[in-house]
């Protein structure tokens, strides 16, 4: 939906120069992932405790890719939320009704018992994927396909995914490893609660065409990509599913820090800080804040650059090699943990790796979420979005498939395996650019 019956007009600046629809959608997103990423953080720990100390007493072989499939299936549920928003809900209630079930999983979470467990997981799948492209279609619907602040918008709006991100940990994280789990967990219910009253209360700053339930014509022609779309719009499609590829490598190496890197944290690093262990869950904190200081320089950096700012193919190949370099980085690392039982080392080979591997994201997500709702004809933007969101399940099943390996294979071989496949992966893209850009039909 990025015509001009479905965007806002250019002059519409009231939130720092951006329409104010972007601030209902900043913070709804901000809460969001206050609650996944702050369960998130401590799931597999929750999972990997021992059942005398309130955990599930699940094998780390074991625990990885269940957590892998958990957070792929989110991710994939994205899919079917977008074509339901597509056919019948409409953006805004796709939100509002998968922000309820959210809500709802967490508060089933809260409870001990295992069938809890699982129903609050599904719940929450469910609900992330009605509310996940949704809300990112509604960004895209606020500006007109040649409005130049798009990229810039999509940044801060990612500002305010990573804010959720960054406090969810800390406030959700701390009290489950801390406190109790369960607590955690109901925590992050109350984050979804929060993100639901202010995006109601917001709902008359969106465009129109986000709240109106699709027209039955209109569902109809958006089902599936079957008919109707020119050779322009096919080759977009295409193009859209080339950076689907890469961007689900960048994601399998990108979300290691759930899993395989929060388990070193927990294991393998030096958390001690005046004499006080930081959390483990806390570390999931840091990419979130690197986002939050890294966003704005971003989005002021496209907005400056304007026609001269690289190419999104050029962005994602940055992207990509600077997440493969990270894990180039922790291979020293990984090399002394591996030296024997109870060798520490520092946290600051963690932290700089999150730094490299931010630099990437910015290089690649928050530009492949516009060019999505740019490439995408009208009528399936929400379907494609979802298709979008399939490169992050897919790089989060390989994701978790690794943490499981994480308990016998050696660490140097785990992190040089993920570099030069990123890396790789890198070159290859530099080397596609130029048919990639004459597939987008123009759009850049």
């Amino acid at each position: 939906m990025t015509g001009p019956s479905a965007a806002a007009t250019h002059g519409d600046t009231g939130w720092f120069g951006h329409p104010r629809g972007l601030s209902t959608l900043f913070f709804t997103e901000m809460w969001e992932r206050f609650s996944y990423y702050g369960m998130r953080a401590f799931l597999i720990l929750y999972m990997t405790a021992a059942v005398s100390d309130g955990g599930l007493g699940i094998s780390v072989a074991r625990a990885g890719p269940m957590v892998g499939n958990y957070t792929s299936s989110v991710w994939l549920a994205a899919i079917v939320g977008g074509i339901i928003a597509d056919r019948w809900l409409g953006a805004y209630r796709g939100v509002l009704y998968g922000g309820i079930l959210i809500g709802l999983g967490h508060f089933t979470l809260a409870f001990a018992a295992l069938p809890a467990f699982y129903a609050g997981l599904t719940l929450i799948v469910i609900g992330t994927g009605l509310l996940k492209p949704n809300a990112t279609t509604m960004v895209g619907m606020l500006y007109d396909a040649q409005d130049a602040r798009r990229d810039s918008g999509f940044s801060l709006f990612y500002m305010g995914i990573n804010l959720g991100a960054f406090l969810g940990p800390l406030v959700a994280g701390g009290l489950a490893e801390n406190v109790n789990w369960h607590l955690g967990f109901a925590c992050a219910g109350v984050g979804m609660t929060l993100g639901l009253i202010q995006y109601v209360l917001g709902r008359d700053r969106l465009p129109a065409a986000a709240r109106a339930a699709p027209r039955p014509a209109a569902a109809s022609a958006g089902a599936v990509p079957r008919t109707g779309l020119t050779t322009e719009e096919w080759g977009r499609i295409g193009a859209v599913f080339v950076f689907f590829v890469f961007a689900a490598l960048f994601w399998a190496a990108y979300e290691q820090a759930a899993s395989t890197l929060n388990l070193f944290a927990r294991d393998h690093a030096d958390r001690t800080v005046f004499g006080w262990q930081v959390p483990a869950s806390w570390f999931l904190s840091i990419q979130a804040l690197f986002v939050i200081v890294l966003s704005p320089a971003f989005a002021w950096l496209w907005i400056r650059l304007g026609p001269r700012q690289p190419s999104t193919p050029v962005k994602f190949a940055y992207g990509l090699l600077f997440v493969g370099v990270s894990f180039v980085l922790l291979l020293p690392a990984g090399a002394m943990a591996q030296r024997g039982a109870g060798v520490m080392v520092s946290s600051l080979w963690l932290v700089a790796a999150y730094f490299l591997q931010v630099v990437g994201e910015l290089c690649l997500s928050p530009v492949g979420n516009s060019v999505v709702t740019k490439l995408a004809p009208a009528r399936i933007v929400g379907m494609m979005m979802g298709v979008w969101f399939l490169a992050i399940a897919a790089g989060n099943k390989v994701a978790g498939l690794i943490a499981g390996l994480s308990a016998t294979v050696p660490f140097t071989t785990l992190f040089g395996a993920v570099a030069a496949a990123t890396i790789g992966a890198a070159v290859v893209l530099f080397l596609l650019i130029r048919p990639i850009r004459r597939l987008m039909g123009g759009v850049h």
